[in-house]
């Protein structure tokens, strides 16, 4: 055992490098390593400790995170390795030095390979023949002088499986093989072969075609490694795991052949040079390249993953910051056939007041019926917004309601929003706490109401996977995705702020600081004792201590309480400054609160002290000046055509204004008031060049765009927003 440490991470070299990669200072990654460490919350760190971190916003310290994270698993990885090798007795000063400094995890894996335990191999079995000593004699290449057959009869056993001169070759041969295929730098220079010229090729399987019809693309399918796109290959990773495809790796095999051979069978003098030319193909077919091509489609399948999760997030974000409605009184229709529609009333804090079911759809129609009972609901609770789901016999009830508006000239604007996931949020055990008296149908048009009010606090309590603003994300890394995801909706909502006295245990449970307990407690206390008054009241909730009061105060938010400031983003941790930017002015502290043109008059510069510097002082002159703001755009609503709610009802040509409901690297689909999403093809998204789709349009845009091509036996619709410009 050597007498070295097997402890591989530095941290300070970690910092260095992550550092170096994100382009920071290596005093902020350092400072923002180590106020997560001592267990600081990101939004917190972001918008309260700028000055320690020299202003690092939330993607920044989101990366720094990672990257850590990253390292330290690295190094927990070297540290197995190294402990592994050592118990073998293998573990060299060189090959100890060279594990500790490697940075790449594919590459440390290389270094690994001979010393992983094998399964039983051929070559493992030539050594249990004792052809160990015959294949040391084959990789020295050392010119013999001897006939072959002479060095090769020592090791002819019949009764230990070697019954002949040409089995103890071919055993021997097996070991070379496995030896070349385990050298790291041939590994390596093969991957950078395969990452720069390799192809990624698609077959459909035999019998799979008629079945098959979704992947037919990708049927005789080629694309060169480097330049393949993620949702290609999920598209193709997914018709592999129904049985459809089958997908690989091509290579210049001839060419690859022609550089390798001379290089590992090198001395064509050596009396086995033939044979060592024929065991380079042999590894190089049977153990290299399924090697290689087994790391090339991880590579590809994590990138293709992290690539779909960023296009989700992205998606995820803006339909949780869509532009709530408000605080007014809204029915929520839960659309359908047979059953009929849920119809029920919330009032502007989003309280159940009353519900109904009316069947304005086939096979009943009882149109008049269910006109009365709706614009009695209107009329009843004064009602300013109706909100339909968009799933089944939704196209039917916004027909219906929009009759039903007119005709009787009821004051009041109706939306279809969609109602994603809200059916698993219906019969979820939350719902049932929340709703235990209800039928899961109810709770449905509840949730489809509530989505209108306010789009985040109620998407907070679905699981983001089932809002379905995503590309393949059942076919991305789930642990990756779920912490992505989390993240998101985290970060919307703290950027929001959160009224303590009226937020679900789901919403608070994603203010920073706060988890599903402390939401819970908060909650239970709130019930138990009323209204909260002031933020410093949470101190008296059992198990809310010091460090998760200071996470999560400057997030919360106390509407009429006893201090003007706890309805602000200003943390109560700098109040004191506001006490002095008052008394400068010679004001009451309120006095500031809301008023620009006094806030305007004070100098930032005249606060800084030894606890906050000139960014925090910034931030909250520029937060007295609009005391809580919502950092949401403002609510529209898209103007679908009349007459146009079918498939058949859309024509070439037609300039029409819907919702985009999903953007992919591919382009945009969009809400047309239809049975049928439209696609946006990147190339219809402008009239310059589109790399990321993300960039021109968001979920939740209401946008103007031209029908191009209606096809009605595949239900696709082709439109362009270039085209629509200006029309």
């Amino acid at each position: 055992m050597m007498n070295q440490s097997f402890e591989c991470f530095d941290h300070e070299r970690s910092v260095q490098q992550i550092a170096g990669s994100l382009s920071c200072a290596i005093r902020q990654v350092d400072a923002a390593v180590s106020l997560l460490e001592t267990g600081n919350t990101i939004p917190f760190i972001a918008r309260y400790r700028k000055e320690v971190t020299g202003g690092l916003d939330e993607i920044a310290l989101r990366k720094i995170e990672d990257a850590f994270g990253k390292a330290r698993e690295l190094a927990q990885r070297k540290t197995t390795i190294l402990k592994t090798i050592d118990e073998q007795g293998l573990l060299t000063a060189v090959l100890h030095e060279q594990i500790r400094s490697c940075t790449d995890k594919h590459v440390l894996e290389n270094v690994y390979s001979p010393f992983k335990p094998k399964r039983r191999t051929r070559a493992a079995i030539a050594r249990e023949r004792g052809l160990q000593p015959l294949a040391d004699i084959l990789l020295q290449q050392k010119v013999l002088n001897r006939s072959r057959s002479d060095v090769l009869s020592p090791f002819v056993s019949p009764g230990n499986g070697v019954p002949d001169k040409e089995a103890a070759l071919q055993g021997a041969c097996d070991i070379v093989a496995e030896h070349w295929s385990e050298d790291a730098e041939t590994r390596r220079w093969l991957a950078g072969q395969a990452a720069g010229f390799g192809q990624m090729a698609a077959k459909v399987k035999r019998g799979k075609i008629d079945s098959g019809r979704k992947f037919e693309m990708y049927f005789d399918h080629q694309e060169a490694v480097k330049r393949v796109p993620s949702h290609r290959f999920l598209a193709m990773k997914r018709g592999e795991a129904e049985g459809v495809l089958r997908i690989g790796l091509k290579l210049d095999d001839a060419f690859v052949l022609r550089k390798l051979t001379p290089q590992l069978a090198h001395n064509r003098r050596f009396e086995f040079h033939r044979d060592l030319s024929a065991t380079v193909k042999d590894c190089y077919e049977r153990l290299l390249l399924p090697a290689v091509e087994s790391s090339v489609l991880q590579g590809l399948k994590e990138k293709s993953d992290e690539e779909a999760i960023r296009v989700f997030a992205k998606n995820m974000r803006e339909l949780l910051l869509a532009p709530p409605a408000g605080p007014q009184v809204t029915i929520g229709i839960d659309p359908g056939f047979r059953t009929g529609c849920k119809v029920v009333v919330v009032d502007g804090t989003g309280r159940f007041i009353d519900s109904a079911t009316i069947y304005p759809t086939p096979p009943r129609n009882d149109l008049e019926r269910a006109g009365k009972t709706l614009s009695d609901m209107v009329s009843r609770f004064d009602a300013r917004l109706i909100a339909i789901g968009n799933g089944t016999a939704s196209r039917e009830t916004d027909a219906f309601v929009t009759e039903v508006i007119r005709s009787r000239a009821l004051d009041v604007t109706k939306v279809v929003v969609s109602e994603s996931g809200a059916s698993i949020y219906s019969a979820s055990p939350l719902a049932a706490s929340e709703y235990p008296d209800l039928d899961v149908t109810v709770r449905g048009a509840i949730s489809i109401a509530h989505r209108l009010q306010d789009p985040l606090a109620e998407l907070v309590k679905i699981d983001p996977k089932s809002i379905g603003v995503g590309q393949y994300q059942h076919d991305v890394n789930q642990t990756l995705l779920k912490k992505t995801l989390e993240r998101e909706v985290e970060s919307c909502v703290n950027s929001v702020g959160v009224d303590v006295n009226m937020a679900s245990s789901a919403l608070l449970s994603c203010v920073a600081g706060i988890g599903p307990k402390l939401a819970q407690r908060i909650v239970d206390y709130r019930d138990a004792n009323g209204r909260f008054e002031t933020r410093r009241q949470l101190c008296s909730i059992p198990k809310l201590g010091r460090k998760a009061f200071e996470q999560a105060a400057g997030f919360l938010r106390i509407r009429d309480g006893d201090q003007p400031l706890d309805n602000s983003s200003v943390h109560p941790e700098s109040y004191y400054v506001v006490k002095q930017m008052a008394a400068h002015m010679e004001l009451e502290p309120q006095r500031l609160i809301g008023d620009p043109t006094v806030v305007a008059r004070l100098n930032a510069a005249d606060f800084v002290d030894d606890q906050f510097g000139l960014p925090t002082i910034e931030d909250i002159l520029s937060e007295l000046a609009k005391p809580g703001r919502d950092p949401r755009n403002e609510f529209r609503v898209a103007k679908f055509v009349e007459g146009v709610d079918e498939l058949t009802d859309l024509r070439e040509g037609m300039v029409l204004e819907g919702v985009i409901t999903n953007v992919t690297k591919f382009g945009a689909f969009i809400d047309l008031g239809v049975h049928q999403d439209g696609l946006i093809h990147i190339s219809q998204l402008a009239d310059q060049y589109v790399q990321d789709p993300g960039d021109v349009v968001t979920v939740g845009d209401i946008v103007r765009v031209k029908v191009l091509e209606v096809d009605l036996q595949r239900r696709r619709i082709a439109v362009s927003r270039k085209m629509a410009m200006g029309a």
